[in-house]
């Protein structure tokens, strides 16, 4: 089913400004296979049942919904400046905030205090998601690398280099990590010395992170196409053409995937007719840079023209809708009965799940691209002027 309503058409100039930051650009990835470094990991790791935010999305699925509580009247708790642009969405886990920056470092912050326990320098701009797993924190850099770091110390544990930009979230599956590169392969590795277990090549570059399901993985990219393959083998059993370029990670719920994509909307991917159920199209709507998410609700997504929407996960129904007065490239995470999320106006939002409705928002002092993340009942998020904010209960 295609669900398709209508708006004011958009302009061209929109048109080409969107297409310019989609990031899929052809790169050349035929080469050799890059090394992996490894140094010995610290004993002492911080437990991955212990955490609060684990990873880009919150869970292995995707789905963006949070297993922490919030308080229904949030206050700004501290300001840490990190002097460089925040794209990266953090993990926060136990009693620490892990972050990337724009300045070449992950940071390592007390989630109490806000505070630097330790930084470690990347070989590029940290933009992608952090995950952090069994005591090392996992993320990619804007030159290419993949670190493993000890969570407790900020010590390299290993780095992998691969071809092309890192923007992709990792996700983890039993012991191993996965990940995507611009070099238009899917890397599947030891996560505990980075060995390479299985790569898979794409058609394009790998903007996604990867979502983990049911002995399964999924990616959608560049290539148009939303891919399934097996977790164990790296091996692909299925394609489903999308008909546009993807940024977002795919979402799992209920053995559907939901997929937002540039320019052809939100798509219902069922995973084992291997085929797209619906889709939700609205003519002028912006580009879905955003990754969706999705619980009994439904599906919360964002677009470019600054409008938040939320669909019915079982046929693409239009259950209500929120405009802010910016473009929205910040993931939607769900806590509760609210979904928070920055926008280009500046402003970090709460809405009502179930209407749609303002129910908080605090102003930055720049605008907010990076994701929410919320755990230990608190809620952290960066701003593109190198704010990172943490808030939770008034003291």
């Amino acid at each position: 089913m295609i669900n398709r309503l209508r708006r004011a058409p958009a302009t061209l100039a929109v048109i080409l400004a969107t297409l310019t930051v989609t990031g899929c650009a052809r790169e050349d990835a035929d080469a050799t296979k890059p090394d992996t470094e490894t140094t010995k990991p610290d004993t002492e790791t911080t437990r991955s049942d212990r955490i609060g935010w684990v990873l880009w999305r919150g869970d292995a699925a995707q789905t963006g919904l949070a297993g922490t509580a919030l308080p229904q009247e949030l206050s700004l708790l501290w300001t840490h400046e990190a002097k460089a642009g925040v794209e990266s969405a953090a993990a926060i886990v136990d009693d620490t905030v892990y972050i990337g920056t724009n300045n070449d470092e992950l940071l390592a912050l007390d989630l109490a205090t806000g505070k630097p326990k330790w930084r470690y320098a990347a070989k590029g701009p940290v933009s992608a998601g952090v995950c952090v797993n069994d005591g090392r924190v996992f993320v990619g850099d804007d030159a290419g690398w993949f670190h493993a770091v000890d969570a407790k110390t900020g010590t390299k544990l290993w780095t992998h280099e691969t071809y092309g930009r890192i923007v992709s979230g990792a996700n983890v599956s039993a012991d191993t990590v996965l990940f995507g590169s611009y070099d238009n392969v899917l890397y599947c590795l030891e996560a505990a010395t980075g060995k390479v277990k299985w790569t898979f090549r794409a058609g394009a570059q790998v903007h996604a992170s990867p979502c983990v399901f049911d002995g399964r993985t999924s990616i959608a990219g560049c290539d148009m196409q939303c891919r399934i393959i097996d977790l164990q083998t790296g091996e692909e059993s299925g394609t489903i053409p999308l008909g546009s370029n993807v940024a977002a990670s795919p979402a799992y719920r209920d053995g559907k995937l939901y997929v937002a994509t540039m320019n052809a909307g939100l798509q219902c991917v069922d995973t084992t007719a291997l085929e797209v159920a619906w889709r939700y199209e609205e003519q002028g709507l912006g580009s879905l840079f955003a990754s969706p998410a999705v619980g009994p609700w439904g599906v919360i997504f964002a677009a470019r023209d600054g409008t938040m929407v939320c669909v019915d996960a079982t046929d693409g129904r239009k259950k209500w809708e929120f405009s802010s007065k910016g473009g929205i490239d910040s993931s939607p995470v769900v806590v509760g009965d609210r979904v928070f999320f920055g926008s280009g106006d500046g402003n970090v939002y709460a809405l009502g799940v179930a209407d749609g409705v303002k129910q908080w928002s605090f102003t930055a002092g720049a605008g907010v691209t990076a994701s929410p993340a919320a755990g230990q009942g608190r809620l952290v998020i960066g701003s593109e002027d190198g704010a990172i904010y943490c808030f939770g209960a008034k003291p």
